[in-house]
Parts: C-alpha cells; sequence; structure tokens
C-alpha cells in the first residue's frame, strides 16, 4: 500500500472527509488549470483512501463490542496492526 503524505494521514476522518468534499466541489466546477485539476484528483484520492482507512478502524472496533451470555455487553481487544 503506498505511504499517505503526513499531512492527510494526522487528518482526522472529518477534517479529511471535509476537504475531499472541498475538492469535489472544486472539480466539479471545472475553472482552474488542468494541471491544479490533477493535483486535486490526486490528493483527493489519497483523502479518500485515508477515510476508508478510518472507516475500517472505526468497524473493526464496534465489531469487537460482544454481547455476553447473561446480556452484558463488553469489548474484546481488537488487533488492528
Amino acid at each position: 500500500m503506498v505511504e499517505l503524505p503526513a499531512d492527510i494521514a494526522g487528518l482526522s476522518f472529518e477534517d479529511a472527509l471535509a476537504e475531499l468534499e472541498r475538492i469535489v466541489r472544486q472539480l466539479e466546477e471545472g475553472k482552474g488549470r488542468l494541471d491544479e485539476a490533477i493535483d486535486a484528483y490526486t490528493r483527493g484520492v489519497q483523502l479518500k483512501r485515508h477515510c476508508e482507512a478510518k472507516l475500517a478502524e472505526a468497524q473493526a472496533r464496534v465489531e469487537q463490542i460482544v454481547l455476553g451470555p447473561d446480556g452484558s455487553v463488553t469489548t474484546q481487544p481488537t488487533d488492528l496492526g
């Protein structure tokens, strides 16, 4: 898997999604230079990949919530590494 730039890897899911939405709006407008659009698209792909990874981490953590035999809710450690 290709390493993400540090500025993207450090973003929260919400911040990455907000930037991705901004890039999509910018590309939909079709304004600007072609090379800037290509750079924005590339960054958008990286942001999308980061958001997908964050969602997968969250899903793995949620899936570790276990219902006990007595109906109690517990969690089990998740190895996300």
